[in-house]
């Protein structure tokens, strides 16, 4: 069985604790691919918000 890498398992989490501010323990319940997406969702946000920036620069 492959084990997920788990310097990436707390990037993620230091990632969306950083953005979201949700308690360690919160985190760590999540699921793989749930963690994953909002990851991902969060990402996006972050990317849009940028954008958003950028352009009304």
């Amino acid at each position: 069985m492959l084990r997920y890498p788990v310097d990436v398992l707390w990037q993620e989490i230091a990632y969306l604790a950083y953005h979201l501010h949700w308690p360690l323990s919160d985190l760590l319940d999540l699921e793989h691919m749930d963690r994953v997406r909002m990851v991902r969702a969060v990402s996006a946000m972050n990317a849009r918000a940028w954008e958003a920036v950028r352009d009304s620069a």
